[in-house]
């Protein structure tokens, strides 16, 4: 009976497109990207940067990409052991990259058109601008995680799960810091607030998860 050999060809193939997307923003914009890799430790870079609010200039785009590629190989990797699957399948991991990526532009721009209708566009770009900031750090955490779960380190659900935590606990924080810099706004208008976190904040991931399900 010949042995089943799982290649991680795809996976090498997905990673080095995201480290070159990575180089490729650090090359666009140097010292933009030596505050970025620095954006958990201080707010400088959201400062900074954040009232340009380029979503998707040259920087963030290639930034986005490796995102993009990082959560799909994250999401694949989880999936080979929910599933026991040990193979890799392309098609799958182009379904989760493409789902990615419609997910948070579409989420992007509804946010941005309720900004146009309440008037509040300058608030709401900023916040979108720090959301996808952080989003774009954690695709540059997941670029060594995911190396050390195809190479060094065979997975298991509970490490799946352990690394997810840490993603969320610092996708909850990040969204905690973008509180804090307009508490004073959120205090004044509290029902609001409630009522975007409950529409454009739980509801689309409510909405995905049962998708996936």
């Amino acid at each position: 009976m010949l042995r089943h050999i799982v290649s991680n060809e795809i996976f090498t193939i997905l990673i080095t497109v995201g480290l070159i997307t990575i180089a490729m923003a650090k090359l666009v914009s140097p010292k933009r990207f030596n505050d970025f890799i620095l954006v958990l430790a201080h707010d400088k870079y959201l400062k900074i940067y954040s009232k340009e609010r380029r979503f998707f200039d040259a920087f963030g785009s290639l930034l986005f990409i490796n995102l993009t590629l990082s959560v799909s190989v994250f999401c694949y990797i989880a999936y080979q052991q929910i599933m026991d699957s040990p193979g890799v399948v392309l098609n799958i991991i182009f379904k989760i990259g493409l789902g990615v990526s419609i997910f948070t532009l579409a989420k992007m721009y509804t946010e941005r058109l309720v900004g146009n209708i309440f008037e509040i566009n300058q608030l709401l770009d900023e916040y979108i601008f720090q959301k996808i900031s952080f989003k774009n750090y954690l695709g540059l955490l997941l670029v060594p995680i995911n190396a050390f779960l195809i190479y060094s380190y065979k997975p298991t659900i509970t490490t799946i799960i352990s690394i997810t935590s840490i993603l969320l606990i610092i996708n909850v924080i990040s969204l905690i810091s973008s509180f804090k810099t307009h508490q004073t706004l959120i205090k004044n208008n509290l029902f609001y607030f409630i009522l975007y976190l409950c529409i454009l904040e739980f509801a689309p991931y409510i909405f995905l998860y049962k998708v996936f399900i």
